[in-house]
């Protein structure tokens, strides 16, 4: 009777423990290449005089299925004229929102060391999923204003790992 009773709670209780537990904390890392910049009227090729390409790391906590918040920073290497140099790290805290299908929309604040601030919405797809991880592409699209200097956009292109 013991076994009995024993064996109908863990039926019972399995698919409750199939189901994921929030908050629940994730990341990812990956690497962000810059594709055009423009500012002040001017539109800059990322592959022409000089090459930037940040590597994106990430701390993410997800309160719900669809709502999280997540900080990310991104160092980044920049070569220009035989030379290479780190140049910038951007801070980027912000807000997840899961769109469905594959599909998660970040909104983030940016506070760069080159004394730069903006935005960055963020589309992101996941393109294979795994049991304990999955690879994803997203479309950051950098928003940036301050140290003296115009306004620029920026289209980048994010292939990474999440965990």
């Amino acid at each position: 009777m013991k076994n009995l009773l024993l064996f109908t709670i863990l039926l019972f209780s399995l698919p409750t423990m199939a189901q994921e537990q929030f908050p629940k904390i994730a990341g990812h890392m990956g690497i962000a290449h810059s594709i055009i910049t423009v500012s002040d009227g001017i539109t800059t090729g990322n592959f022409g005089n000089s090459y930037s390409v940040g590597f994106p790391v990430a701390l993410n906590i997800w309160k719900t299925e669809k709502v999280g918040f997540s900080l990310e920073v991104i160092p980044a290497i920049r070569s220009e004229n035989g030379s290479h140099k780190m140049n910038n790290v951007t801070f980027h805290p912000g807000i997840l929102y899961r769109l469905g299908k594959g599909y998660t929309f970040a909104g983030r604040a940016a506070f760069e060391t080159s004394g730069r601030y903006g935005m960055t919405p963020v589309l992101n797809r996941v393109l294979k999923k795994n049991k304990f991880s999955s690879y994803y592409l997203a479309i950051p699209i950098p928003i940036r204003f301050g140290n003296d200097r115009p306004v620029s956009a920026n289209l980048t292109v994010q292939l990474g790992i999440a965990f």
